[in-house]
């Protein structure tokens, strides 16, 4: 959120960019409902064009926007739908470096955490064009297939993206603050209509909300930057204050109460929850675990999340199905292990033989593994396991190394911020494809919630460039006396 001292000129700008943002999405949205009214289009956009050359971080705030309040959906002459942000985050992309090229300055970021994720590209490249050269004869290869496999590899892409925009185009605390507060106060508003929603009965309330908030990484995500705002900026306001604690109530609403039958929503929703209170109060931990472990010696904390969870009739509907579907997965890509069979290729690989499973047979199955690791083997092999892997230590060990340095304050907020999102997108990966979307399952549909993980936990890769004069550390006076700030 917005810290209490702020240029007020700045802070109404933000908003009113936001605010054009939205009503030029309307606009092009209507326009091009009717191809008679296509003409209108044209004048806005070139002016979010030109405005976006001399300013191409305002793009970041138009992939929140696209991600959160365009429920739209365009065909692709595939069975897979795109979406705004889908559309709109290489076109931003493409805008940026034009940009620098009309500026004749050519900057970007320095950082070990994009060499793996660039290797984890080219890698997913390599297994496309191994899995094309090795394709069974005997598997069914659809014409368009192709074009599937290059949309996979598109979502791996897009997102890196994500991670390389926000990493580039931050260029200071201010910058990621107003950034934080616009997707806080869209998100949340957001969260607390589907959350009314649901009660009421009343669906048009998030009517202008795309697919991402009924997303696990959605409710993740914010329960991880609303709760790291909370815990952390000792510099919020009352009101701010307030806005946040109602939001976190409507993500437990949601998530333990409303779709407590949903695994994803709570466990993504706890693992980051427990995250930035184990960092809040290091004081705490060792009683934490000595009463984790006395509750399961204790034989009641496990049969409690069994039955939270859905029992023995949520393992046989979804549990035990999945690992017979994850299974194939493997099975399939023993033909090529090391780097995979390629993006996606497992779904018509897993068709040819039937699939049965507790009396029940699949005669024409339709394969998603429903785990994001599982998918990466398949898609991208050993290799690519490696590679992401390798990437998840990198902003892993950024996290940390930064948390040292910002120990109060907004930055310092984001920092643990993200360090809960990114165990708790590492966590939800084993329940479905929920951070990098299976085209098949999740998609491009899913990836509107996806991208916003990819886009803020890039933001860590902005937090190192900040200005030094901007980090600051805390020393704890005797006595209980209250924190020093002094600037490094």
């Amino acid at each position: 959120m917005i810290q209490s001292r702020t240029n007020p000129q700045t802070t109404y700008l933000t908003w009113l960019i936001v605010l054009g943002v939205l009503t030029v999405s309307g606009l092009i949205a209507a326009a091009a409902a009717a191809s008679s009214l296509m003409v209108l289009a044209v004048v806005p956009v070139l002016i979010v064009i030109c405005l976006l050359l001399l300013k191409p971080h305002l793009g970041v705030y138009i992939v929140i926007l696209a991600a959160l309040v365009a429920p739209l959906e365009i065909g692709s002459g595939t069975t897979v739908a795109l979406n705004p942000v889908t559309m709109l985050l290489p076109v931003l992309l493409g805008i940026w470096f034009v940009g620098m090229f009309i500026h004749k300055e050519i900057r970007l970021v320095q950082a070990r955490v994009f060499w793996p994720l660039g290797l984890f590209l080219l890698g997913s490249l390599l297994s496309l064009v191994i899995g094309t050269v090795i394709w069974d004869p005997f598997v069914p290869r659809p014409n368009n297939f192709l074009l599937v496999q290059l949309a996979q590899w598109g979502i791996f892409a897009l997102s890196a993206a994500a991670f390389l925009f926000m990493g580039n185009l931050i260029r200071n605390e201010k910058a990621l603050q107003r950034v934080t507060a616009v997707f806080l106060f869209v998100a949340g508003i957001l969260a607390i209509l589907r959350v009314v929603s649901l009660a009421s009965g009343l669906p048009q309330l998030t009517v202008v909300a795309t697919g991402a908030i009924t997303r696990s990484t959605f409710w993740m995500l914010l329960t991880a930057v609303a709760g790291g705002q909370l815990l952390f900026n000792n510099k919020l306001r009352l009101y701010q204050r307030l806005f946040l604690i109602i939001v976190l109530v409507a993500v437990v609403i949601y998530s333990f109460v409303q779709q407590q039958e949903t695994l994803s929503n709570w466990i993504g929703v706890g693992v980051a929850a427990v995250l930035l209170v184990w960092f809040r109060w290091p004081q705490i931990r060792w009683p934490a675990i000595m009463l984790l472990i006395a509750f399961l010696l204790s034989g009641m904390l496990l049969p409690f999340i069994w039955n939270v969870s859905g029992g023995d009739a949520e393992w046989w509907e979804s549990g035990g199905s999945r690992l017979a579907l994850i299974e194939r997965v493997i099975e399939v890509t023993a033909r090529n292990p090391i780097t995979g069979i390629g993006p996606a290729a497992y779904r018509p690989y897993a068709r040819i033989r039937p699939l049965p499973y507790r009396g029940a047979f699949w005669p024409d199955p339709q394969v998603s593994a429903h785990n994001n690791y599982v998918d990466i083997y398949a898609h991208n092999g050993i290799l690519g396991l490696i590679l992401f892997a390798w990437f998840a230590f990198e902003v892993m060990r950024l996290g940390l190394r930064l948390r040292k340095q910002y120990k109060i304050g907004f930055t310092a907020s984001y920092v643990n911020s993200m360090l809960a999102a990114g165990a708790g997108a590492l966590t939800l990966m084993l329940l479905a494809d929920w951070v990098l979307p299976f085209v098949y399952n999740i998609g491009f549909f899913g990836f509107q919630a996806s991208v916003l993980i990819w886009f803020f936990i890039g933001g860590l890769v902005a937090v190192q460039t900040f200005p030094q004069a901007e980090k600051t550390v805390t020393k704890i006076m005797p006595h209980g006396a209250e924190a020093i700030t002094q600037t490094l």
